[in-house]
């Protein structure tokens, strides 16, 4: 699968030890940065995943910042966006199920590293179930 990734400062860690694991794993990861813990702004991160998973460029896009709420605002203002704060695994599981999410947001000052990769797994195998939630995200969308 064809992967986004990006993280601010407070999620650079989590996003190395991710991007390790998906690679891994066989996936094809875009790293959007940021490249270390330096104090940086996440939208230049989000934007990028948002703009790279809209496009078509990766299927899915994974963000991770201190609260998730930052990088989570930043990339649903994109149209083709979802993106879903998860905290736990079975908020991964419903954000895809149930929402068509196209972009997980991890907050990594409120979460493991377990639970983390944990979440991602989840959202990268986890499939929409369309049916009654098809109307409803087809409402989404400005």
């Amino acid at each position: 699968m064809k992967i986004a990734i990006g993280a601010d400062h407070a999620g650079f860690e989590y996003k190395q030890e991710l991007l390790s694991q998906l690679q891994a794993q066989g996936h094809t990861v875009s790293d959007f940065g940021t490249h270390s813990t330096d104090s940086v702004d996440y939208p230049d991160f989000a934007h990028p995943v948002a703009a790279s998973v809209e496009s078509k460029q990766n299927e899915l896009g994974i963000l991770i910042c201190g609260s998730a709420n930052g990088v989570a605002i930043t990339a649903n203002k994109h149209q083709g966006i979802r993106a879903a704060i998860c905290w736990l695994p079975e908020l991964a599981a419903l954000a895809r199920q149930h929402n068509n999410a196209n972009v997980i947001c991890i907050p990594a000052r409120f979460v493991t590293a377990t639970e983390a990769a944990r979440m991602v797994e989840i959202f990268l195998a986890t499939p929409f179930e369309g049916g009654r939630h098809n109307n409803r995200v087809s409402k989404i969308s400005c």
